[in-house]
């Protein structure tokens, strides 16, 4: 034991007795409490989840980049010295938190995935990762995730593949699947992740996990044109929706230099979720009329978690939007195709950047490329015109409910699946369609896990808000979760060593 009184005194055994399993098996909202009343040490947690990332993720590999225990270690006792002053740095003060690799952290790797930048070092933290930091995360590593983010499968040639928590003969999901194996199999209490064709919907469903995709503005993040409402957004994963709120009153707030973020104050999303639903109105969106194929099994899945809705005292009635599903489908091509090729543009512009690029990022900016500026216009106005469609429809809804994925996780091998329902997938997401009429409205989305197939596959379905809703979201999924608990109901079984 240190000879210093000060370090000595953050150097004492949990009074409560906590065991790693204990501490482990915290939430975050839980582990928050236990480092600010001092019941463990941050050396305690920081240990305990070393030693869990040791021990799983060379089966899964969800977690890369991972930084010295020594220095990691020495953070953490840092962390303590301040909190025997009571110099609490904020919620997550002592956290260890690995953020995925789309986000950039002061002097850790920053590949997004891509052997392009294989030795690329971040000079600077983003602006949700320097609110973490304020926050008293540890940075300890980076998540997982495609290149780029281009697919919800997570495999890269600098990584290479995140394995499904549940069965890692199977795919994590994407493009935030690093982040939710990483919290599934406990190895951080919550995780950040993005999202633009479900990357906090699907990796949660396919690892019996919640994850909330916000609406625009609500987490700002830099970007080159700062004046055109993006497809993509930041948002969590965790073991439960109060640890998404926890992570959100962090993650949101105003930024001048994103002048569409939201200035509602963020610390709303750490309060107490209980409501009463008894008499909200619930819009089951199902398959859209049968415009959209799933494999046998899952919404059959799905549909089973709907009369936990009606055991809150919520109405659930089938119903849909009326309006042409195919082109929101197509103007969501477009504007996929001139976004992603408005960023890889300089690399693919350079030949031998452009060969290191995986064949679906190639398509996507030679699709962008041949874009016409009225072809973009036209797409952003079919957005706006689906929105008003979703807006009017909501109207008469307190939420609407749809799949999060249309397979249940498939091997892990497989880059995406070729077939759905029968049906011949023509593009590398068009087996995530499910997820897009959500992204091009822009409304909040929290996946919440359904359970699992007769083979153990599990599947999740996404709560969708009012616009700026995403406290609705979290608190209707925190009543579910009250009814279900699928999350404890059915641990990995990597959680528990034979």
């Amino acid at each position: 034991m240190s000879t210093d009184p000060l370090i000595a005194a953050t150097e004492h055994p949990a009074a409560n007795g906590l065991s790693a399993d204990d501490i482990l098996g915290l939430g975050a909202v839980d582990l928050s409490a236990a480092i600010h009343a001092r019941r463990v040490s941050c050396v305690e947690v920081m240990t305990v989840y070393l030693d869990q990332i040791d021990r799983l993720n060379p089966i899964v590999n969800a977690i890369v980049a991972l930084r010295d225990r020594a220095d990691l270690l020495a953070a953490a006792e840092e962390r303590d010295v301040q909190a025997a002053r009571g110099d609490f740095l904020g919620p997550l003060h002592g956290f260890p938190q690995a953020v995925k690799d789309i986000d950039a952290v002061k002097g850790l790797p920053f590949t997004q995935g891509s052997p392009i930048f294989r030795d690329r070092i971040a000079a600077a933290d983003s602006i949700m990762v320097k609110r973490l930091r304020r926050a008293g995360a540890i940075f300890i590593g980076r998540t997982n995730m495609p290149e780029f983010g281009l697919g919800s499968q997570t495999f890269n040639p600098v990584y290479g593949a995140t394995r499904n928590a549940y069965d890692p003969s199977k795919t994590s999901g994407g493009s935030s699947g690093g982040a939710a194996v990483a919290v599934a199999l406990h190895m951080q209490p919550v995780a950040d992740g993005s999202d633009h064709a479900g990357s906090l919907r699907n990796p949660p469903a396919f690892n019996n996990l919640f994850g909330l995709r916000t609406a625009y503005g609500r987490i700002p993040i830099e970007t080159k044109d700062a004046f055109t409402a993006g497809l993509g957004v930041a948002g969590a994963i965790g073991r439960s929706p109060a640890d998404l709120g926890l992570m959100l009153s962090v993650q949101a707030g105003y930024d001048a230099r994103v002048p569409y973020s939201n200035t509602q104050d963020p610390g709303i999303f750490a309060e107490d979720l209980k409501r009463d639903f008894t008499g909200a109105r619930i819009a089951w969106f199902d398959d859209l009329g049968g415009y959209l194929p799933f494999e046998p099994g899952v919404l059959d899945l799905d549909r089973s978690a709907l009369p936990a809705f009606e055991a809150l005292g919520a109405k659930v009635e089938w119903d849909r939007p009326r309006f042409d599903m195919g082109k929101v489908w197509r103007d969501w091509l477009t504007l996929r195709a001139w976004m992603t090729a408005s960023n890889l543009r300089p690399l693919y512009d350079e030949p031998d950047y452009r060969a290191l690029l995986k064949p679906e990022a190639v398509w996507e900016v030679e699709r962008g490329l041949a874009l016409s500026a009225d072809q973009v216009t036209a797409a952003q106005e079919g957005r706006t015109a689906w929105y008003e469609a979703v807006r009017r429809f909501q109207e008469r809804y307190d939420f609407l409910l749809m799949p999060s994925t249309q397979v249940f996780p498939f091997a892990v091998e497989e880059h995406w699946p070729k077939t759905v329902g029968g049906r011949a997938m023509d593009t590398y997401h068009r087996w995530m369609e499910v997820t897009i009429p959500v992204t091009m409205s822009g409304l909040p989305a929290l996946n919440v896990p359904v359970g699992f197939d007769p083979a153990g596959r599990p599947s999740g379905i996404q709560i969708v808000g009012p616009n700026n809703g995403e406290r609705a979201c979290l608190q209707l999924g925190a009543a579910y979760d009250a009814e279900t608990r699928w999350v404890t109901r059915r641990r990995p079984a990597l959680l528990d060593p034979s």
